[in-house]
């Protein structure tokens, strides 16, 4: 198989660009780089969340066949949009760790495992309370419902599979490749209510359409989409560097950054 790293002789630009870029990826340098954003990620998120929500639950009208119990879209759809982009970054970050060995996508996607698998529950939780009254049922075995609680046993696996491997050399390579495997069910979730009769409504948001919703509905929910963005890359950045000062304890640089905040 052909050589991916760049040749220096002939390519130094792209070599120097390639060893900047492993620089910044370091424990050290993803730590000092990142953890100053936590703060203001976090300050973002909460103050759409609180729009949004306020907004959502309190301000938008009700809708004409449902009443005020689709308020709980403002809820659902965020933790199951997270719930998929979450996992596809896992399946991303897996195909880093394994090709070029950083270390610090390993990290990454441990600390973002339990988050997924939180929205992952939670928008199986609020989509059941939200069928009953729309359904008549809290679960009906439906492609979306069905695709959706397989990807909440993957994310369950690769947080097993990292729990398992914790002490070994072989530490997140399982949890990778479950990862990357895990990820052909993220076109069938997506793409199930277009494939297979179900109940499941379709998207609200598309690329090409406008949204099936009036503005004073669709914006609080984008502002709540983009506040749980935004607070789960707050999460993920400081779990991470927690893990980073875990697992790296005995280095110089974390036991001077320990003292450095707790002094």
């Amino acid at each position: 198989m052909a050589e991916i790293t760049p040749n220096v002789g002939k390519t130094g630009f792209f070599s120097r660009l390639w060893q900047g870029f492993l620089k910044t990826v370091g424990t050290k340098e993803f730590y000092r780089i990142f953890a100053p954003w936590v703060r203001y990620l976090a300050v973002i998120a909460a103050l759409l969340l609180a729009v949004g929500a306020v907004w959502g639950l309190a301000f938008a009208p009700p809708d004409y066949l449902q009443g005020n119990s689709y308020r709980i879209i403002f809820i659902h759809v965020p933790t199951a949009s997270l719930a998929m982009s979450i996992y596809l970054g896992m399946a991303i970050l897996g195909v880093i760790f394994l090709v070029w060995k950083i270390k610090t996508a390993n990290l990454v996607a441990q600390a973002i495992a339990p988050i997924g698998f939180m929205l992952c529950v939670l928008s199986l939780l609020t989509g059941s309370i939200w069928a009953k009254p729309t359904w008549g049922t809290y679960w009906v075995w439906d492609a979306r419902l069905t695709s959706m609680l397989i990807l909440a046993f993957l994310y369950a696996g690769v947080m097993a599979l990292f729990a398992a491997f914790e002490y070994t050399a072989s530490r997140g390579k399982a949890a990778a490749i479950l990862s990357i495997v895990g990820a052909v069910n993220l076109p069938i979730i997506k793409y199930s209510v277009n494939w297979w009769n179900t109940l499941h409504q379709g998207s609200t948001f598309t690329v090409t359409e406008r949204p099936k919703m009036p503005p004073d509905m669709y914006i609080p929910l984008l502002l709540m989409m983009l506040g749980s963005y935004f607070l789960v890359a707050a999460l993920t950045i400081y779990r991470t560097n927690t893990l980073i000062l875990q697992r790296e304890s005995s280095k110089q640089w974390v036991i001077d950054e320990c003292k450095r905040l707790y002094r």
